[in-house]
């Protein structure tokens, strides 16, 4: 059978692949897609075929394969992009890139605003920011 006549002929079960990738997908467009594929699956992979064996349950396998592999493929997906409405700390330490340059200038800035004022001054400042309570 050549490219052409295959493909007439697997173009009359697309009524029946639909019907059985509702079935997987329980969406309308989905289905559509997955027939698609299927069909074009088929028509690229013709020559595995061997003439005389059951063409739509071949068809089915490949749209049964289809599916199962995009399921696969959708559940990896979910497992590295958060969806969650809030996003935890350990989430965002995972993501989160830092830029030190910003530190370093504002570390900066901070040294060169306590060493111009009067030690008396600076110190509680300086402890307080070390942990210790103002009181003390």
């Amino acid at each position: 059978m050549d490219q052409y006549q295959f493909t007439q002929t697997i173009s009359k079960y697309s009524q029946h692949l639909f019907e059985h990738a509702i079935k997987f997908t329980r969406d309308e467009d989905d289905a559509k897609d997955l027939v698609q594929e299927t069909l074009i699956k088929g028509m690229r992979f013709c020559k595995n075929f061997a003439d005389g064996t059951n063409l739509k349950g071949w068809l089915y396998v490949i749209m049964k394969n289809t599916f199962i592999n995009d399921f696969r493929k959708t559940a990896r997906k979910k497992e590295v992009i958060t969806t969650d409405d809030e996003i935890s700390n350990a989430q965002l330490t995972k993501s989160a890139a830092t830029n030190n340059a910003n530190t370093t200038f504002a570390m900066e800035d901070i040294s060169k605003a306590m060493a111009s004022i009067k030690p008396e001054y600076s110190i509680p400042f300086q402890l307080y920011f070390e942990g210790y309570k103002y009181e003390e």
